[in-house]
Order: C-alpha cells, then sequence, then structure tokens
C-alpha cells in the first residue's frame, strides 16, 4: 500500500449493509432463501418456546433454524445492542490493545469513540447454494466502525473484533486503501492479512478451543491466509477463490511481516 494524505473517519454512525447484498437480485449470485412454513417447520407466528421444542424434536429443518435463530435477533435486539455497547465501553477504557490503536489513530488526526463506533443488529443470509453469510463488524471511512451486536459471543470476541476493525482505521489513515477491490485487490488482501494477524483472533487458544481447527505447526499463519482470503473473496472486484488465493499469496510476505503500529504481533 503506498503513502497517502491522512483522511479522518466522519461521526456518523455506519448503517450495517452486507457487502454481499446484490445476492438478492444479480443474476450472477445465488437467491436469498426466504422462510417456507410449509417447507421449513418454523412459523414466525407461533410461540417462540414451540418453535425451539420443534427444533429440539427434529420438526423443522436446518434451514428452518437458520431462520429462527434470525426471528431470535430482532425479538433481542435491544438487549443484544445494550450489552454489546457496554463490552464496547469496557474495551475502550481497559482493554490495552483497543486503547493503543485508538491513540495511534489519534496520532493520525483520527478518531474513534462512541459516537462512530456503533453496535447494531447485523441480520445474516442463507443463499441459494446452501451458504450463511454472517459478519462481526465492518469499517467505513466515511463512517466508522460497526459492531453487530447479534453476533457477538462475549467482551473477549468484541475486543477482537473492534480491535481488527482498528486496524482497518489505522491503514486507511496512514494509506489510501481500495476498500472494493476496484483499481487493486491488493490493498484489501494486505489490510485484510494485518487484521487478521495483529487483532488477536487468530491466537492458537481461539483457533484450537473455540473453533477446533488445531494443528502443531503453521496455525497461526493459516487462520490469518484463511481469514484473507474469505474477506477479499467478498470484495465486489475479486472473480473467484482462485484470484483471492492468489492476491494473498502475491502480498504475503511483506504484509506478514508488517506489524505496524505494533512492534510485534501483540495478542
Amino acid at each position: 500500500m503506498a503513502p497517502s494524505t491522512t483522511q479522518t473517519p466522519e461521526a456518523a454512525a455506519p448503517t450495517p449493509t452486507p457487502s454481499s447484498s446484490a445476492a438478492a437480485t444479480s443474476p450472477e449470485l445465488p437467491a436469498i432463501v426466504k422462510n417456507d412454513p410449509a417447507r421449513t417447520g418454523f412459523d414466525p407466528a407461533t410461540k417462540w418456546w414451540m418453535n425451539y421444542f420443534k427444533i429440539l424434536s427434529g420438526q423443522i429443518t436446518t434451514e428452518g433454524a437458520f431462520h429462527y435463530r434470525e426471528s431470535r435477533y430482532v425479538a433481542n435486539e435491544e438487549r443484544d445492542c445494550k450489552t454489546c455497547e457496554g463490552y464496547r465501553d469496557w474495551a475502550f477504557a481497559h482493554s490495552p490493545t483497543v486503547r493503543f490503536m485508538r491513540e495511534k489513530i489519534e496520532a493520525l488526526n483520527g478518531r474513534l469513540d462512541a459516537d462512530n463506533v456503533v453496535c447494531r443488529r447485523c441480520p445474516a443470509r442463507l443463499t441459494a447454494d446452501g451458504e450463511v453469510h454472517r459478519q462481526s463488524g465492518g469499517f467505513s471511512p466515511g463512517h466508522g466502525i460497526l459492531i453487530c451486536a447479534n453476533e457477538v459471543r462475549d467482551r473477549k470476541h468484541l475486543e477482537d473484533t473492534l480491535a481488527h476493525e482498528m486496524v482497518h482505521a489505522w491503514d486507511h489513515l496512514r494509506w489510501k486503501v481500495d476498500w472494493a477491490g476496484g483499481k487493486d485487490l491488493k490493498h484489501a488482501a494486505c489490510t485484510e492479512i494485518r487484521a487478521s494477524m495483529l487483532s488477536g483472533e487468530c491466537r492458537w487458544t481461539k483457533e484450537a478451543i473455540t473453533r477446533g481447527n488445531w494443528t502443531l505447526t503453521q496455525q497461526f499463519q493459516e487462520c490469518v491466509r484463511k481469514r484473507a482470503v474469505q474477506s477479499v473473496l467478498a470484495r465486489p472486484a475479486c472473480k473467484d477463490d482462485v484470484q483471492a488465493v492468489k492476491v494473498v499469496n502475491q502480498v504475503w510476505d511483506s504484509c506478514f511481516a508488517d506489524t505496524r503500529p505494533f512492534d510485534e504481533v501483540y495478542r
């Protein structure tokens, strides 16, 4: 990524808009699957506990269970957002990583606080190919950081998610990043490598215990690489997974070695 002039994120709250929302209308992308009670067994008009019992007894399909999960997120949106905001405020006050990144962002004339780091419900999408598309958060240069309150598992998960997006914010202020990849996908690949590497989301305990990905060698590197490829693949300019892997490999050595603004991988 080449150096550029400093830009400061604005304070307006970002709106959670999935980057691949065009799937609903674009013929090239799988259509979004909507619930059909006759097919899935999940009826949103029925009491939640009755639907839950039907899931336990096998009367609701996997697809129906997905729609049930989303309906509960809608019902619990206010609670989830309040919990998320409490975790966010704790991280700004006590997390060494978040506090360090906040100082470094301020040094580049940026600002991140409760006004532009917001908690919102982020709807997941089920597409016709059977894939479930979720997001934990996002960074918008013109708005700030979005934390998906319904996807936050606990305080440590929010800390990792916030740290990831703060690395993106720092990269945006330090360099001019082509976020969509329309001009150069290498920008997106590099910032995704750095964010996954520096945020703590790929540390050994999280991969081995939380995700069940346990290996003796190269576990950290493989996690960073996998998450970077997935993020690049979600960019509109990326054609397929082959191109995503190729672009990540092209920038891997230089970007994986770049720990700025940290002296080393801290988490």
